[in-house]
């Protein structure tokens, strides 16, 4: 079994869950800071690790009625 170190978490078979999750196509901060503090008390209560993930330029979303992507500036500052 191998191991692998992202951040301060530490992943493989024999470590706890691990849920890598979030929104498809991230909207703002506070929808950012909203999903992600859910999810993580969500794992927490489960005994299972967490990674945020989301997209700030989503190319194929399926509505034209979307939200506009954030960019790649505005998109890495939410992330951040």
């Amino acid at each position: 079994m191998r191991d692998v170190q992202i951040g301060n978490l530490t992943v493989g078979n024999d470590r706890p869950l691990t849920l890598i999750a979030g929104p498809c196509q991230l909207e703002s901060a506070d929808h950012a800071q909203m999903i992600a503090g859910i999810l993580k008390e969500a794992c927490e209560k489960a005994g299972a690790q967490y990674i945020f993930k989301g997209s700030f330029d989503k190319a194929n979303r399926t509505s034209l009625n979307a939200a506009p992507p954030l960019g790649l500036d505005k998109g890495l500052e939410v992330l951040a």
